[in-house]
């Protein structure tokens, strides 16, 4: 792209996300999906999560959106009805496609907390009742992107970035970035023009955007749709940040806890579902996982 054909993308939003309470004894930071920040099309919601030993989340389904996990720190374990199970350790990625369902388990591993991020991203209608599927990846797997002069880092999760491209596949073109960026560099993403886009700022502070703003650590900024480019300027502080935008599906969202459709009446028929342990939830009614049982038996 050339010089002529860049035009960058303003910060026309800023919310602080503030710590409250979910799942059994977990504290989550609420990005999107607070009551400011409801489904940014085709995001759904964005927790940056800390979880002690003892608390998490225990059995709980989902159906019609992914779930995208990504560890900074610590560990968790994962165990679904399926008998998938596993650990996502300090970087690593996990991907799952809930499709027409999955039951799970999400718990930290260890005394070390378990801090990371998860975002929740629609499927469009035709993807909603597709069969479950994962995409891990250890954080030696994850493609990495450095400027000519090694001050940005950028972890390639989803879409490209600095000429690198993610390994995982989206059903809809998704950008998710993971951004560190040393004191006095400068910084580029392109962000093609109407994509839903925001920034998430973990710690430091930068200049984010046209207009420059400089906001506090745990920050959702969302960006203009016009412009496909989003630049970043760090003077005196190192920063961390995601940036994670995509195309909007531009279809009706109805959601009820865990599940997400497209109308009331196919909410209807997951309720069902999971009820009746059929269309996708047939293990449902039998299943308890193992690290659930241990959370139980340890209280």
């Amino acid at each position: 792209m050339s010089s002529a054909e860049k035009t960058f993308k303003s910060i026309d939003k800023i919310v602080v996300s503030k710590q409250q309470s979910e799942g059994a004894g977990a504290m989550v930071r609420r990005s999107i999906g607070t009551y400011e920040l409801r489904n940014l099309d085709p995001f759904l919601m964005l927790d940056e999560f800390y979880v002690s030993q003892g608390a998490g989340f225990p059995d709980h389904p989902h159906r019609g959106f992914e779930t995208v996990t990504y560890m900074l720190d610590g560990s968790f374990q994962h165990e679904d009805f399926a008998g998938h199970k596993g650990t996502i350790g300090p970087g690593d990625l996990q991907w799952m496609t809930a499709g027409k369902g999955i039951v799970h388990a999400e718990m930290p591993l260890g005394d070390t907390l378990a801090h990371g991020l998860q975002l929740w991203v629609n499927l469009p209608k035709s993807a909603k009742m597709v069969p479950p599927r994962y995409q891990e990846l250890l954080d030696k797997d994850v493609p990495r992107a450095k400027s000519e002069n090694g001050g940005v880092v950028v972890k390639v999760i989803a879409g490209e970035s600095l000429g690198v491209s993610a390994k995982v596949h989206t059903y809809t073109p998704i950008y998710y970035l993971d951004v560190k960026m040393e004191k006095g560099n400068t910084f580029e993403q392109t962000i093609p023009d109407q994509y839903t886009g925001f920034i998430y700022t973990l710690s430091g502070t930068a200049k984010f955007g046209s207009n420059q703003t400089q906001p506090e650590a745990h920050s959702t900024l969302v960006m203009s749709r016009l412009g496909n480019t989003v630049n970043v300027e760090t003077t005196d502080s190192n920063v961390h940040f995601v940036i994670i935008a995509g195309d909007p599906i531009k279809e009706p969202i109805v959601q009820h806890g865990p599940f997400v459709m497209n109308d009331q009446k196919e909410i209807h028929q997951a309720i069902i579902d999971y009820q009746m342990g059929q269309n996708g939830f047939e293990n449902a009614a039998a299943w308890e996982s193992e690290i659930g049982q241990r959370r139980a038996r340890a209280r």
